[in-house]
């Protein structure tokens, strides 16, 4: 279940509450009964370790390539600088 952070309009009271997506937000301070506002911020979210960007591996990137490209990726996927070099002489 997420955690969400309201603060109170009238006494800036900061306060967290664990709530389910179906329930209703709070609504009501619980020490002055003012009105409470949801507080919305950046999610910080890190992804550690290999695979995550395209750059970390290049031949599992390139053999989805070759899925949508046909098999001339493939091919210069096993020596991708002499298939660049060639690709742009022939251009």
């Amino acid at each position: 279940m997420p955690t969400y952070q309201y603060v109170c309009t009238a006494c800036g009271e900061r306060l967290e509450a664990v709530q389910k997506f179906t329930d209703d937000p709070l609504s009501e301070c619980p020490s002055c009964k003012g009105k409470l506002r949801k507080v919305f911020s950046a999610v910080g979210i890190v992804f550690k370790g290999s695979g995550f960007y395209r750059t970390d591996s290049r031949a599992s990137s390139s053999s989805t390539d070759s899925s949508s490209s046909g098999s001339s990726s493939n091919g210069s996927a096993s020596s991708k600088e002499p298939a660049s070099s060639s690709s742009s002489s022939a251009a």
